[in-house]
């Protein structure tokens, strides 16, 4: 998420001096920032601030999982990923999760279950996903904006999990989303206290 004033009390040690902007966009705000230590010293860090983030498994009634797949400039390569998108300032990820599914795969859940919020990337970013099973599904007409080509592909969920471990699946969320949802349906992990399933 997007701060607002950095100049917080200190932090386990460290405080934060002073936040220079080097580069504002519609995605992420970079920030060089210059931080006072535990030990008294000063170090400079590279810091990407994000709004967040939230990532659906969406489970049709045959236990196949439903990704997309497309081109991702940065690594310029076609990825095999769960649906996801950007949260809006203040957006509820909920709402955001259901509002994606419907724009990418054309999907409405009867039921949602929040398998996790995490750090994508802590070393640098502060942005958190939010990451949701969907289940009880009603099909409909994708909606995908117009700088979006995605293909959808159905995939069994222990098929697709193979598919990480063959290095075929290699977008973090995707392949956090997809353990975590077995986990959920094998009972090895129980819903998070933040959700719970929604119908």
């Amino acid at each position: 998420m997007i701060s607002g004033d950095p100049r917080e009390e200190e932090v386990h040690g460290h405080r934060l001096i002073k936040r220079k902007p080097v580069f504002e966009g519609k995605v992420v705000r970079l920030y060089l920032d210059k931080v006072r230590l535990p030990n008294g010293r000063e170090a400079e860090r590279e810091v990407v601030l994000h709004w967040g983030a939230v990532g659906m498994v969406p489970l049709d009634a045959r236990g196949r999982v439903i990704l997309v797949r497309q081109y991702r400039h940065a690594p310029r390569e076609m990825l095999l990923e769960i649906p996801a998108g950007k949260l809006s300032e203040g957006e509820d990820p909920l709402e955001c999760a259901r509002r994606e599914l419907q724009e990418e795969i054309g999907c409405r859940a009867g039921e949602w279950i929040k398998l996790a919020s995490f750090y994508t990337s802590p070393g640098f970013s502060d942005e958190v996903l939010h990451l949701f099973l969907a289940q009880d599904l009603e099909e409909g007409e994708a909606e995908p904006e117009e700088d979006e080509f995605l293909e959808v592909v159905r995939i069994p969920l222990e098929e697709a999990l193979s598919l990480v471990r063959d290095e075929v699946i290699r977008d973090s969320k995707t392949v956090a989303g997809l353990a975590l949802s077995l986990l959920y349906l094998q009972g090895l992990s129980r819903e998070h206290p933040g959700l719970g399933s929604e119908k």
